[in-house]
């Protein structure tokens, strides 16, 4: 497995090499590569690799463009999940906040991007011991992706997902069990019974609200 990774990231460099040549050492796609690479090696808990391919990205866009730019929103986004995995809670956040403050101005407060930076800003402020803010941010992402599409999405699924899992950490079973009755109702219209939903009905056991 270990080499089957390590080949693909090989290759994903040779293909920023390329597009380097192609596309120009100072173009957004070239950024945007770089955003994609840094995902990939933060998916391999190779950090300081990620932060270097967001950091370089994060400089193009930012000469290539004197307004807010989304790809400065998206690479502010990435190198706090990085900062995230690394316990830098406080660091995550600010990354987090600046990223939703350049989606809202670029995208639109109602954007699947803004959505994602309020969850991510949720988890944040839950890890800091912050649960009444990190839940109230859960709930206006939670609100923006049902209005974008729909209640029967797995998006909206996955939100009340996390949701009942931050409640149920902060003491409110009720309100646990309420996302995850939800969700496997979503589940039960679906058609869907093993894997994730599965682990929700076994949740929903273990709190006293199985059906």
């Amino acid at each position: 497995a270990q080499g089957r990774v390590a080949e693909s990231l090989a290759m994903q460099e040779n293909a920023l090499e390329i597009t380097r040549r192609t596309q120009g050492p100072d173009s957004d796609s070239f950024a945007n590569f770089l955003s994609n690479l840094g995902v990939s090696y933060t998916s391999q808990g190779m950090f300081a690799e990620a932060l270097a391919r967001f950091e370089e990205g994060l400089s193009i866009v930012r000469r290539n463009h004197a307004e807010r730019n989304a790809l400065e929103g998206k690479l502010l986004a990435n190198i706090g999940t990085v900062y995230s995995r690394q316990g830098k809670l406080e660091d995550a956040l600010g990354m987090f906040k600046k990223a939703l403050r350049i989606f809202r101005k670029t995208l639109g407060p109602e954007s699947e991007e803004a959505a994602a930076s309020q969850a991510n800003i949720g988890v944040a402020l839950l890890q800091l011991g912050k649960v009444d803010e990190g839940l109230e941010m859960f709930e206006g992402a939670l609100g923006i992706m049902r209005r974008m599409l729909g209640d029967e999405c797995q998006e909206v699924v996955a939100h009340l997902c996390t949701m009942g899992d931050c409640k149920k950490k902060a003491g409110d079973v009720g309100g646990a069990i309420e996302c995850f009755r939800e969700a496997q109702s979503i589940y039960g219209r679906s058609g869907v019974s093993d894997g994730v939903a599965a682990d929700v009905a076994a949740g929903l056991a273990r709190l006293g609200g199985g059906v």
